[in-house]
C-alpha cells in the first residue's frame, strides 16, 4: 500500500529501474499484431506495480475495480490505478464489458486467486491439495473471444524493487472446460508460491468451503456448503464423461 501511494513518482522513463522484467516474450509470442491479451494476475507481492508496469509497457487496459466501502477513497485509488494508463471500471456488469473491449482487439487483466461463492460463476480447483471456489471469468472471456491467456506476478527483490514475471501463455485450451483452464492457470503459479510463500500472505479464506468427504484436513474455518458439494460433483461427473470419450 505504501509501495502504491509513493507509485506517482514512477514514470514511463524510470520504472525499469524499480521493476525488472522477466520472459517479456512471452507477450510478444502469439498475441498477434494487436497485442491483444488477457492477464491472468494474483494477490502476491507488489501486484498493483504489476499493473502500472503493465500499463508503462504499453499494454494499457480495462480493468475491474472493486468499490470502497468509505467512498471518498473511490477517486483517489483511481487516479493512482490508471496513471499509467489504465481504464479502470465498475464491478457491476463489468465481465461484459471486458468481453466487449476484448472483442475490438483490447486488452484486461484479473486477479483469479480469490475465493468467490459457487453461485458467481466459480469453478472447483486444487490450491496445494485442497479444493477452492474461484472464478471462472478469465475461461470464460477466453472462450468466447479467443484472447489468449498470460498468467503473471510480481515478486520482491532483496533491494527492495521488483520483479515482474511472465508466464507461459496457457495453450492448446480447445475442449477444456472453464475449471480446467482455471486450474491451468493457477498450477503456473502455485511452483512460486512453494518456493516463496511469504509474499501470498493474503489475509483472506481462500478454502471457507469443505467438500462432504475431504481428504486432507482443512483449515479451521471452512464449513460444508452444499452448492460447493453440487459443483464438485458435477465437476467429476463431467471429467468422467471426458475420460470416457
Amino acid at each position: 500500500m505504501v509501495d502504491l501511494l509513493w507509485s506517482p513518482r514512477l514514470t514511463q522513463k524510470n520504472f525499469s529501474r524499480y521493476i525488472e522484467l522477466q520472459n517479456l516474450e512471452e507477450l510478444a509470442h502469439g498475441t498477434g499484431p494487436e497485442r491483444s491479451v488477457l492477464i491472468a494476475c494474483y494477490h502476491y507481492s507488489n501486484f498493483e506495480w504489476l499493473s502500472l508496469a503493465s500499463g508503462f509497457l504499453d499494454l494499457k487496459g480495462t480493468i475491474i475495480s472493486q468499490q470502497f466501502k468509505n467512498s471518498l477513497l473511490d477517486p483517489i485509488f483511481k487516479k493512482l490505478r490508471e496513471q499509467s494508463g489504465h481504464e479502470l471500471v465498475p464491478r457491476e456488469r463489468g465481465i461484459m464489458r471486458l468481453y466487449k473491449v476484448l472483442r475490438r482487439k483490447g486488452r484486461t487483466a484479473l486477479l483469479v486467486d480469490l475465493t468467490v461463492p459457487p453461485s458467481q460463476g466459480a469453478v472447483a480447483i486444487d490450491c496445494f491439495g485442497l479444493k477452492t471456489s474461484v472464478t471462472s471469468a478469465h475461461a470464460w472471456l477466453h472462450e468466447r473471444t479467443g484472447v489468449p491467456i498470460i498468467p503473471a506476478h510480481c515478486e520482491p527483490l532483496p533491494d527492495g524493487r521488483y520483479r515482474l514475471i511472465f508466464h507461459p501463455k496457457i495453450t492448446n485450451t480447445a475442449g477444456m472446460t472453464h475449471q480446467q483452464i482455471a486450474q491451468a492457470c493457477w498450477n503456473s503459479f502455485e511452483p512460486y508460491v512453494r518456493k516463496n510463500p511469504a509474499p501470498w500472505l493474503w489475509m483472506y479464506k481462500h478454502w471457507r468451503y469443505l467438500p462432504a468427504s475431504p481428504g486432507r484436513a482443512y483449515p479451521f474455518y471452512a464449513n460444508f456448503y452444499r452448492p460447493f458439494e453440487d459443483m464438485l460433483k458435477r465437476e467429476k461427473a463431467n471429467s468422467s464423461k471426458e475420460t470416457q470419450l
